[in-house]
């Protein structure tokens, strides 16, 4: 009796990968589904208790958006985890590629939105905080001019 190759076309890690792509996708979407109902029930409890509803937008907005983002990359991993498990073809790695380069340019998007400016610039804006001191210089070696 040959031993089968575990990792061959419906060997066994190959099983248990396609489910746990199918698990990860499963709770991508089980984390978008809940970020907008967490989003929606705090948007109504802040609005309500402060009776400032733009500010409650504004969060509920946020939080949104940060449970689209986990839930978008835990499909981009799934989508990984499931075309390596399936042959490779052209069309199959062509298909990863794109949903890879929607699903990442979505996140990009809503990071912007979230932040409210571009990630590269996130470092320049920490430390144009008010609150922040200014960054610590290097002392240099070179002896100044007399």
């Amino acid at each position: 009796m040959t031993p089968t190759n575990p990792l061959a076309h419906g060997g066994i890690l190959i099983d248990w990968a396609r489910y746990a792509a199918l698990g990860l996708e499963l709770f991508g979407v089980v984390v978008i589904v809940l970020s907008v109902l967490v989003a929606a029930i705090g948007f109504v409890r802040s609005g309500s208790r402060a009776g400032d509803w733009p500010g409650a937008y504004d969060g509920a907005r946020a939080n949104l958006g940060r449970g689209i983002l986990l839930g978008l990359e835990l499909l981009v991993g799934a989508d990984i985890i499931a075309t390596v498990t399936s042959p490779l073809t052209v069309e199959s790695v062509g298909l990863l590629a794109g949903i890879v380069a929607i699903r990442t340019f979505l996140s990009f998007a809503l990071e912007t939105e979230i932040e409210g400016r571009f990630p590269w610039r996130r470092h320049t804006a920490e430390r144009a905080h008010p609150d922040q001191p200014p960054p610590r210089r290097e002392k240099s070696s070179a002896t100044p001019p007399a």
